[in-house]
């Protein structure tokens, strides 16, 4: 199974920032474990902190992955664009958070991602990744 992990804006900083909620592991890191632990899945990584480059990221491989796992970021509660490229393929994604974002600010309670994903893993932090994963391989 091909599947391709895209996280948003600032997660390039994961594991220095605001470490209290986000923790103190880069992704680079976490993804190493994910890869070993899922090593039937073919596990490619994209981050971007631009919103057009996360849209051409869902369209380019949304029709020839088997699955996204998508961590929008502070992009989820704001783009629409974002929500539409996900509308737009076939490839299933599950929306993933790593902080559990119905107990922040409520600006961040509504995500418009929600809606057109095959579902949604809030607030287990980096765990959260690898729950969607484990969603994908019991099909």
């Amino acid at each position: 199974m091909k599947i391709i992990i895209i996280n948003g804006p600032n997660l390039n900083l994961l594991g220095k920032r605001e470490q209290s909620i986000y923790g103190n592991q880069s992704f680079e890191d976490y993804l190493k474990q994910l890869r070993s632990e899922f090593f039937d899945f073919e596990i490619d990584y994209f981050q971007s902190n631009i919103e057009g480059e996360i849209i051409d990221a869902i369209q380019k491989v949304g029709f020839i992955y088997d699955a996204i796992v998508l961590n929008a970021g502070g992009y989820s509660h704001t783009s629409v664009a974002i929500a539409d490229a996900v509308k737009a393929v076939p490839a299933p994604v599950i929306e993933v958070h790593i902080s559990n974002i119905f107990a922040r600010e409520n600006f961040r309670h509504i995500s418009l991602i929600s809606s057109v994903a095959k579902g949604s893993i809030i607030g287990f932090g980096l765990e959260s990744y690898r729950l969607a994963l484990l969603s994908f391989s019991e099909k």
